[in-house]
């Protein structure tokens, strides 16, 4: 299973919200390059982007310009979410290097133009799931849609066999520290043969390695790292236990 620490960027800072609330907002850092290289000298493979600002339709030039300083400053595959809603984004944010894109709301509004662009980008774009109580959350979680996240990951992989990933987000355990909704990426799992990658609660070594027992492809973390709740290499090394202990394939722990 892979691990990706969180950055979530907002007014050019490092920053976690509390259930993706703007108005809960604790600011982790100035600097979010170094945080990046922190989290590479602690052994992280793969980084985990928001543009906050942008997920709120409002992208500002201090995000974009922290977003291409964390490019510069490591050498690892970072994916990005937040805002992605137009095909001259997508060129554009491909154009600075990043691994890949998340696209939340507009798969959601425009899943034929998702799958088009999947198409476009063969499993570089991931669809970005939130959702409140199963339902699908939109434009920054400021809005719940009446379509339920399982329901729209089967219209969207029925589209295309080109989507790199599912990022599902329980909202109500992002940034809560109270462990990830086991139950619900179990479903989300059984619904789909698009890899999951679980967001939002992820606290403990106990739910990383439940998470890699219940053979989830990925996972991301933010707040617990940050508290200090969850130490990474930690972390890492609990993936490869449990592979290791079951028989599996240790090489993206």
């Amino acid at each position: 299973m892979e691990i990706w620490p969180a950055i979530d960027l907002r007014g050019g800072k490092c920053v976690r919200l509390k259930q993706g609330d703007y108005a809960r907002e604790t600011v982790f850092s100035d600097e979010p390059a170094t945080m990046a290289r922190q989290w590479v000298s602690r052994g992280a493979q793969f980084l985990h982007l928001v543009d906050l600002d942008a997920a709120r339709g409002a992208p500002i030039p201090e995000n974009r310009q922290a977003i291409a300083d964390i490019l510069h400053a490591v050498d690892v595959p970072c994916q990005l979410g937040g805002g992605v809603r137009d095909d001259a984004a997508i060129d554009d944010l491909f154009g600075l290097g990043l691994s890949r894109l998340i696209v939340g709301s507009a798969a959601l509004k425009q899943p034929d133009w998702f799958a088009r662009m999947c198409d476009r980008y063969p499993k570089r774009l991931a669809a970005g799931i939130d959702a409140r109580d199963g339902m699908v959350a939109t434009d920054g979680w400021l809005e719940t849609s009446q379509r339920s996240a399982v329901d729209l990951a089967k219209d969207l992989r029925s589209k295309t066999e080109n989507i790199a990933a599912i990022i599902y987000t329980d909202i109500a355990k992002d940034g809560m520290l109270s462990g990830p909704n086991l139950e619900a990426l179990a479903e989300m799992r059984a619904a789909t043969d698009i890899p999951v990658i679980a967001s939002g609660g992820v606290t403990t070594v106990e739910d990383v390695r439940q998470l890699t027992a219940q053979n989830t492809h990925a996972c991301i973390i933010g707040r617990a790292l940050y508290d200090g709740c969850l130490d990474l290499p930690a972390a890492l090394a609990a993936v490869t236990e449990v592979l290791q202990a079951s028989g599996g394939d240790s090489t993206n722990a």
